[in-house]
């Protein structure tokens, strides 16, 4: 039946797709309208066809086969993971994992501090009254870790009698992650107790003991394919280094497990973990590795807390439902979804339980575990797929040619190309081309920070350079240039205000008081917006009696050039006067003394603070 109604539809070729496209684009530049360039190198197309999976290798494979780009597994499950703090603590940490497990969670993490030991009776209470043969349990921020906290959890395990080959768990041991973000090591031995951590847990193959955090790269705000490949780079350096020690790249590569950010770039960030497990699977078979078990990655995913914002913070929730929808569709072996406010304060029990219930709904309604790969065979997926192979690809091999991770590290070659990413990044964010919702875009116009927020949440810290061998990577969120701004408003005691003066033409008043009102939102200014005046003389009467200190003009260009100046002179020194837009007769009003325009080309950062300084707003 459906053969017979598609045998009535023609089929199309795509020289006809591109001639009604040309046609209706009206003479405009195809490239410059319709394709994307994205900031990995590569351009994404306005849509893809059958013809366009010719070239891609990739395709053909099944699910649980190499190069596993369709999953390490014939299923999608992932397990739901919650981390908890046990800095010291380790009753507290208990208590909130066992309520995390009761209620859903299937994986608990808890961050520790890695320079100290944790004993067999601390590991008693910290892992009291979970099943070690049913949770996987992590610990994580170990990147300084000791062998000794991995015996004794060994020895924990084994005064429980969990079976050998049921006992899954992880150790962050990452001493690349420490130079890459301290730019130094631990200490000298750092490097020399690889050997010594995979030792201790010999007897347990399920454990992985050592920790490529990936994420860090995303964290200085890089791009995907700088994540990816340098996150390979440091897992093989890791291979390096312990066969060096005298260890097959086989038991190298079966102890590592990879944490990787997912962020809001929705399709790309499938396709990353995608090519994740087929670049990987390459590298270990390169490295002479046959057996299957060991070619496939481990993969763990934490939504990104660079995406994360401190205003309007249950924005967050939708930022984490597409970047956990991304990560179950690739079919990651575990998924974090960072609570909504975990940017600015301890989670709590409520922003605990939304981020396990998201996963749940996932699971239980959406029946994301239940089909495999699911992105499998879409035009646009698998050219995603295959052109971030390509770009990852080179790029990992520019680190291998340059002696490996830590050689290009110290020579900084990894650093630049993720601070030239992070630049552009924050330009973009800047500009509004690349959109934080709720803070450079559309903010909740009568917000005021949280009492949680305070300024070393919202700055932008520098560099620690004291006893550094390479310059590290700085952690920042993309939104804190525009938290900092908005907390300077809130925290100054005053409430400035912009007046919306709307005449003219009825559609474009609207819509550039909207424009406007958004504009200066953002900088936590609060608005007065307006239907539309009948007269510019009644406009300027209601501005000078709201006492804004910001008045904006908005109307169509035509009426700037005569109504304009005569708001100036009506509104004398009582306020100062915007233009919205970037009108014909800008250079008419400039020499007229009209200073301010604002338009969708205004960097809204920089033009902000400058009316801020202007208010006294420091």
């Amino acid at each position: 039946m459906a053969e017979n109604l598609f045998a009535e539809f023609p089929p199309v070729s795509t020289e006809k797709w591109e001639e009604v496209i040309n046609k209706d684009l009206k003479g405009a530049d195809y490239e410059k309208k319709l394709v994307w360039k994205t900031q990995e190198g590569f351009s994404v197309r306005p849509y893809y066809r059958a013809e366009d999976l010719k070239n891609i290798s990739h395709l053909g494979t099944a699910p649980g086969c190499f190069p596993f780009v369709r999953g390490t597994k014939c299923n999608n499950n992932w397990l739901v993971r919650q981390d908890y703090c046990a800095h010291g603590d380790f009753a507290k940490a208990n208590a909130q994992a066992i309520d995390g497990l009761n209620r859903g969670a299937e994986a608990v993490g808890f961050c520790i501090d890695g320079k100290k030991v944790i004993s067999e009776s601390d590991m008693a209470v910290l892992l009291n009254g979970i099943d070690l043969e049913k949770v996987e349990v992590n610990f994580t921020e170990c990147c300084c870790a000791t062998p000794e906290t991995i015996r004794n959890f060994v020895a924990y395990a084994k005064s429980k009698g969990v079976a050998a080959d049921k006992l899954r768990a992880s150790f962050d041991f990452d001493p690349l992650r420490t130079l890459t973000t301290k730019g130094r090591f631990c200490d000298e031995k750092s490097i020399a107790r690889l050997k010594e951590c995979i030792e201790a847990a010999a007897e347990y193959p399920r454990i992985r003991v050592i920790g490529v955090e990936a994420y860090a790269f995303n964290d200085a705000g890089s791009t995907i394919t700088q994540e990816l490949a340098f996150g390979l780079a440091m897992g093989s350096e890791y291979i390096n280094l312990l066969t060096d020690m005298g260890l097959s790249a086989e038991e190298a590569a079966s102890r590592m497990k990879f944490t990787f950010s997912v962020g809001s770039n929705y399709f790309m960030e499938i396709a990353k973990f995608r090519t994740a497990r087929l670049l990987w699977a390459n590298i270990a078979k390169a490295y002479g590795i046959e057996k299957e078990c060991a070619q496939k990655i481990k993969i763990h995913a934490v939504t990104s807390e660079w995406n994360q914002a401190v205003y309007d913070p249950y924005v967050n929730m939708l930022r984490n439902t597409t970047e956990a929808m991304s990560a179950a569709i690739a079919g990651v072996d575990s998924l974090e979804v960072l609570p909504f406010d975990y940017a600015f304060r301890e989670p709590a029990e409520f922003s605990n339980r939304m981020s396990r219930n998201l996963q749940t709904i996932l699971k239980e309604e959406s029946h994301f575990d239940k089909v495999t790969d699911p992105a499998a065979g879409s035009y646009y997926v698998e050219t995603l797929t295959a052109s971030i192979i390509d770009v990852a690809w080179k790029l990992f091999s520019e680190v291998e040619n340059k002696g490996g991770y830590i050689e290009a590290f110290k020579a900084g070659f990894i650093q630049s190309l993720v601070k030239e990413a992070a630049e552009k990044r924050d330009k973009n964010i800047a500009t509004r081309r690349e959109s934080i919702l709720g803070m450079n875009q559309f903010p909740n116009f009568n917000e005021v920070a949280d009492k949680d927020v305070t300024e070393e949440v919202v700055t932008r810290k520098a560099a620690d350079m004291t006893g550094v061998i390479a310059e590290p990577l700085v952690k920042y969120r993309g939104a804190q240039a525009f938290e900092a701004m908005r907390l300077a408003t809130d925290r100054s005691g005053k409430t400035p205000k912009a007046f919306m003066l709307t005449f003219g033409n009825l559609a474009m008043c609207r819509a550039r008081a909207q424009f406007s009102s958004n504009f200066f939102a953002v900088a936590g200014i609060r608005i007065t917006d307006n239907n539309r005046f009948a007269t510019i003389e009644e406009g300027v009467k209601a501005a000078i009696e709201s006492k804004a200190e910001i008045v904006v003009a908005c109307s169509s260009d035509e009426e700037y050039a005569e109504a304009v100046p005569q708001i100036a002179k009506l509104l004398g020194d009582k306020a100062i006067l915007v233009v919205a837009g970037d009108p014909a007769c800008r250079p008419e009003l400039e020499a007229a003394g009209i200073k301010n325009f604002i338009n969708v080309k205004s960097n809204v950062l920089e033009t902000l603070k400058m009316y801020q300084a202007a208010l006294g707003i420091k």
